[in-house]
Parts: structure tokens; sequence; C-alpha cells
């Protein structure tokens, strides 16, 4: 039929082919990227804050769509005055392009990672008299993810003594390695611009990237990062939780 276009060259079929694929590849980049915004994203543990929980160099997940419970571990971007003297660690431009759409873990320095031992309206203090964490009143066991050394002796649960209530739509925050953690014990006598002392020791909601759920990688450390039990028995805090926080804490609070 005279009508009927003429058959395309090798050319013209090479070229729709890398239009076809070119349209594929964009359109994966795009969804990958919507996902790591929204969804979900990976992250490189780069210190031993969180051990044994994490150790350097795990991939945890981080999800995005569910707010953060008392218990759960947190990666959320610095409070203020908290990251200093961290470098990141450099990646050429694809190793760059593969962290963007959240095929490779995120590398940066600007996120820390702890575990959120109360949310807003919760009292935290250390201690009870047999050196325990109390939240509300309620003693936390904490063997099942406090850090232990090389001869099986655990870490206290906090050698800082404070008093604390948390402020509306924040987090209280602690490494389970608490001797080799910066965490919310850390800033309670902190004085940042414009801001009351001990403002940037809690972390708000607004700082949150998502919850870490799992660790993936390496293999042989693939892990759940669930709620551990001892926080069910945590009765709720003040209600309405405060506007301000409420801090009582010595010098020593400033490590």
């Amino acid at each position: 039929d005279a009508s009927d276009p003429p058959p395309l060259t090798f050319r013209q079929h090479a070229l729709a082919f890398v239009k076809e694929l070119a349209a594929v590849v964009v359109g994966a980049v795009i969804v990958a990227s919507l996902l790591r915004g929204f969804v979900g994203q990976m992250f490189l543990i780069p210190s031993i804050s969180m051990q044994n929980t994490l150790q350097v160099d795990d991939r945890v997940v981080v999800e995005k769509l569910t707010a953060a419970k008392r218990g759960e571990v947190i990666v959320f971007k610095d409070p203020g005055g908290w990251l200093t003297g961290t470098t990141a660690r450099q990646r050429g431009p694809i190793g760059k392009a593969f962290q963007f759409i959240g095929v490779l873990p995120d590398t940066g320095t600007e996120h820390l990672i702890k575990r959120v031992i109360g949310v807003g309206g919760d009292r935290v203090a250390c201690c009870d008299a047999v050196g325990r964490l109390m939240v509300n009143g309620e003693p936390l066991e904490e063997t099942s993810y406090l850090s232990a050394g090389p001869g099986g002796v655990q870490v206290q649960p906090s050698t800082i003594r404070f008093d604390v209530i948390v402020p509306r739509s924040h987090f209280f925050v602690m490494g389970d390695n608490r001797n080799h953690s910066r965490d919310s014990r850390c800033h309670l006598n902190d004085v940042q611009p414009g801001g009351a002392t001990g403002e940037n020791a809690f972390v708000s909601q607004d700082l949150v990237v998502g919850r870490a759920i799992a660790v993936v990688w390496p293999l042989d450390r693939q892990h759940g990062l669930a709620i551990p039990d001892t926080f069910d028995s945590v009765p709720t805090g003040s209600q309405p939780a405060p506007d301000a926080a409420t801090i009582t804490a010595g010098p020593e609070a400033s490590c």
C-alpha cells in the first residue's frame, strides 16, 4: 500500500530504543528520588554511639511515613551544636548520584542517630536508687540494648544526673553506648543564641528524618530494630505537654 510509512532504518530503530531507555531511566530516578524523599532512605552508621545495637558502617533503613514513638531509634538533623569536627566520607560523581536516588546509603555528617527515651510531656530522670533511668516514675530495664564491654560489663544507664520534662513536639534521646554518646544529656546546659538554656537538648519533631527500622548490611548483622519491651510499661506523661522544657542538671551535663 502506497500509504504505508517506509520501514525504519537501523539508525532510527537504535534512536527509538535509546529514547525509550532514557525515559525508563529518568522515570526510575524520579520514582527512586520520591521514595527516598518521602518513604524511606538508607543511612551509614559513622560512630560507636549506638553500639552494640548498631556498629560502625552498618547500613540501616529509615522509614519516613510513621511518627516516632518512645523507645524507637531515630535519625534526625542537628538541633544545634551537637555535631563538631565531623568529616563526611567523600564519594565520586557516580557514587553521589547513587546516594541521591537512594541506592547507596547517606554518608553525610549532618544527621545523628539515637534512641528516643522521652516524648513530649514525659519526665525523664537519672536515676533511681539502683541506677536506672526513670520515665514518668517507671524505671527502665535497659539490659537488652545498652552497650557492654569485652568483659561483658554493661555500661551505666547514665553517669550524668538530670531531671527534665520534655516539651511538646520534642524528643529526649540517648545513645545505647552511653559512655561514648553526646546526646540530650550533654546539652542541658547549652546556651544557644536567642534560645533558652538547654533548649537544643531536645530534638524537635520537625528535625526527625524517620525511624530506623532495620539493619540491612552487612548480611551477618541483618536484624530489625523493634521497641524494647521495657517501654511498654511506661505510663503517659503530663498532658498537655508543656511548651517549654523543665530542666534540672548539674555542671557535668555538658560532656
